[in-house]
């Protein structure tokens, strides 16, 4: 990723808060509770015409109570060394701490580019403050306040003045496929990702809820170009009792929304469960594409064939009645098989924007129609005379014209779009079938 500024500090000084005001998003979770944010966040600011990537990390930590410090630091360490440029945050109402002198220390030694940012000067009084930063041995603090955004401009100029020639042509992220991994807590999201990847790149623990932002990962290897978005576990509402697991939830949800393909990570080890069905059915209504993940298949005493199929019954009989979607049999943990989920994913996307010439449509379904015609209505019969596939919709969908639209049912309805299905690859994607009138 070319280009990349890191934003590090010990924690609540204001990071995620100046991350959102640069990126002019929300995506950063803001919370007063110290160590809400665990994994790295990437995001896009674009300043004066000039783009770059930035990363919020979680708050730099030593000798506390956070049982995920030392994933924390280590997080903190990568974006460290993977960025260009360095925006050390620091706090003017508080002074500088000892976490600070720690931070700086470790800055110091990166050899990297790093402006020196001191945050919450909310009113003129906290300018006095600002001076006793140079002992941190930084160069020039900048003072700005993140919340209203005082500052930030000369911060963006210093930091576009200090970045290296670009290199590697950016591309919208609206330009690239995405492929959001979703399920239950602790199903395996964050693992199936690291496996992908080769890198530790999101916090794994046994801890339900580790994960809490919608974390944006590009991968590019082996021929494929896409974004892979580790969420949050989304569990039932009634067990979501902090604000920032709620809102972390919300993101997933918003993450499923704006993706195309959903791998719907099931554990293998505890089967489908009423929350498996709800996140299926959240994906069924934004009309997304489909892989569904068995994950944690190692830990599975019973292979055989006859489970796998027994299996695959069960989650296709749960989710019915779409049950034209691939079904993967994997381990994160020994890398079984994801590769084959990264392929699936991929046709999936494919079949999505497979379009059907209407000559080719209208003659295959004619007959489909011929042979098994609309039910009559009243001593009425229905005649369907022409089908075509709505262009340019994000997801396949076909109209029949016929003479009664509004007296053709929804059984008759799916028995159109199972022959769609038998005649055309549309495996893992929803498809809408409409009736209008000629």
């Amino acid at each position: 990723m070319g280009q990349l500024v890191a934003i590090v500090g010990r924690p609540n000084v204001g990071k995620s808060t100046l991350f959102n005001r640069l990126t002019q998003t929300r995506t950063a979770i803001v919370d007063p509770t110290a160590g809400t944010t665990r994994d790295r966040q990437y995001g896009k600011v674009d300043w004066n015409g000039k783009e770059f990537s930035i990363v919020d990390t979680g708050g730099w930590v030593v000798n506390s109570e956070d049982i995920f410090e030392g994933e924390i630091n280590k997080q903190v360490a990568l974006a460290i060394e993977q960025a260009d440029e360095i925006l050390f945050v620091v706090d003017a109402m508080n002074g500088v701490t000892d976490l600070d002198d720690h931070v700086a220390e470790i800055l110091r030694k990166s050899r990297k580019p790093v402006l020196l940012v001191a945050n919450k000067v909310d009113s003129n009084e906290w300018l006095y403050n600002v001076p006793e930063f140079y002992s941190l041995g930084l160069g020039e603090p900048y003072p700005i306040s993140a919340v209203s955004g005082f500052g930030t401009g000369d911060l963006l100029d210093a930091v576009v003045a200090k970045l290296p020639e670009k290199t590697d042509d950016d591309e919208s992220l609206d330009d690239i496929p995405r492929f959001a991994i979703v399920g239950r807590p602790n199903a395996g999201k964050s693992s199936l990702i690291n496996a992908f990847i080769g890198e530790e790149r999101h916090i794994v623990t046994d801890i339900a809820g580790t994960t809490r932002d919608s974390i944006y990962t590009r991968y590019n290897k082996f021929g494929f170009d896409f974004y892979l978005v580790d969420t949050a576990g989304i569990r039932k509402k009634n067990k979501v009792n902090e604000d920032i697991e709620y809102y972390s939830v919300i993101r997933s949800i918003r993450a499923i929304e704006a993706s195309d393909v959903c791998i719907l990570m099931i554990d293998g080890t505890r089967g489908i469960e009423a929350q498996d069905t709800s996140i299926f059915s959240l994906i069924q209504r934004n009309k997304k594409g489909l892989v569904v993940c068995v994950n944690k298949w190692d830990l599975v005493e019973d292979k055989s064939v006859a489970a796998i199929r027994h299996y695959e019954a069960a989650i296709r009989e749960r989710f019915a009645p779409f049950t034209d979607f691939p079904i993967l049999f994997t381990s994160a943990l020994t890398k079984q098989r994801i590769f084959k989920v990264l392929e699936t994913a991929v046709k999936v996307y494919e079949n999505r924007h497979r379009e059907v010439p209407t000559h080719q449509l209208n003659t295959v379904m004619q007959e489909v129609i011929a042979a098994y015609p609309p039910p009559a209505n009243k001593g009425k019969y229905v005649k369907i005379k022409y089908v075509t596939m709505l262009k340019g919709s994000p997801i396949p969908t076909f109209i029949f014209f016929c003479n009664l639209p509004q007296w053709v049912k929804e059984p008759y309805r799916r028995y159109l779009e199972n022959k769609i299905r038998e005649n055309w690859n549309f495996h893992g994607t929803p498809i809408n079938v409409y009736m209008r009138e000629k």
